[in-house]
């Protein structure tokens, strides 16, 4: 593996070139440390020996969309202190699309045909195409919406099968978003939500959402976005809304510069399911910690790797939730954010 950080940034870009060429998606090569960076503390050293002598684990990694840096690194983080680091006993296999869907399936075969020990899948649409294409192959996935709705798992207690993870209630969520944007604008009464029709727990944070709106008095709009390219027009578009949200999925996160700045330009209030949209600029998240639930995966991975079943695994769910406010964002847009709300914030980015 590369040591040298910059000479390995230079063969990683060609690395990723080549590939993209190939088969037409970003392959995350990007985020591989050096070994150096992947030094165990104590924690790992004791995890460490209990691992068979010798043995190099091939793990892979399938994502819908480039994922933000911070998550990566939290899940990486969580395997260095269970004492798996690159070069010395594990092996990265990273797949990731432009943000669509489309490919996945075919990246997920290609997870199968390389005979990976264990595939981590990003979100319910990671998930699914990893659960179709395999059914011996362990997989953990993270930061997924509603997997007993979707038909990931038939029980978080005893999700049977091959596959296990972290999951997030989507319904609740999404209502609760409109609950506080509510909140943000006392006046509201009509919501834009950008929608992604494709995705696998669209419509499961579509009913949420409008459960909550109407039962707010609030005329909730889906506005369909099935690519980074749509975000613009369709807020464009829009007449009569006085606030935005959008659904919970990582063609959002991946494109979360574009949506941020297209949001601002149209002057709406919005909130986020997430704080790095806060830091990328936008007025409000309110969700799990994602950099958390990513991880989390790590604990499965351990398990898994050292004998134990995914089925007799129980499927996790975040206790924890942040809500994260833009100062700055907030004054742009005119607004003066209710004192009751003000006190329940988490984290105020000035």
């Amino acid at each position: 593996m590369l040591t040298d950080p910059a000479v390995g940034r230079t063969r990683l870009e060609r690395r990723v070139a080549a590939m993209a060429g190939c088969v037409g998606v970003l392959i995350l090569l990007a985020f591989l440390s050096a070994p150096a960076r992947f030094a165990s503390g104590p924690v790992g050293d004791a995890h460490a020996q209990q691992q068979p002598a010798g043995k190099v684990y091939r793990i892979g990694f399938l994502s819908q969309g480039q994922p933000p840096k911070a998550f990566l690194e939290a899940l990486q983080q969580g395997l260095r202190e269970r004492g798996y680091a690159e070069g010395r006993n594990l092996v990265w296999e990273f797949r990731s699309t432009d943000g669509s869907l489309d490919q996945l399936p075919q990246l997920a075969e290609e997870l199968v045909r390389l005979k990976v020990d264990l595939i981590l899948a990003r979100a319910s649409s990671g998930a699914m195409a990893a659960k179709r294409a395999t059914t011996s192959i362990p997989i953990v996935f993270f930061a997924v919406y509603a997997p007993v709705e979707i038909g990931l798992v038939p029980n978080l207690g005893h999700p049977g099968g091959n596959i296990t993870g972290v999951a997030v209630n989507a319904s609740d969520m999404a209502g609760k978003r409109v609950q506080l944007l509510k909140e943000l604008v006392p006046t509201l009464k009509r919501v834009a939500i950008l929608s992604h029709p494709s995705h696998p727990t669209n419509a499961v944070q579509l009913q949420g959402a409008e459960a909550a709106a109407r039962t707010l008095d609030v005329h909730l709009r889906a506005v369909p976005v099935r690519g980074a390219d749509d975000l613009a027009p369709a807020l464009n578009a829009l007449r009569g809304i006085e606030g935005v949200l959008h659904a919970d999925t990582p063609l959002f996160v991946t494109h979360r510069a574009r949506l941020v700045d297209a949001v601002a330009g149209s002057r709406l209030p919005a909130i986020y399911p997430a704080r790095v949209f806060v830091e990328a600029g936008g007025l409000m998240s309110y969700g799990p910690n994602v950099a958390d639930l990513w991880g989390r995966a790590a604990p499965y991975v351990d398990k898994i790797l050292k004998g134990a079943k995914p089925a007799d695994l129980p499927v996790e769910q975040p206790s924890k939730f942040e809500l994260v406010l833009n100062r700055k964002a907030a004054t742009a847009l005119g607004l003066t954010v209710p004192p009751s709300l003000l006190a329940r914030v988490d984290q105020v980015i000035e």
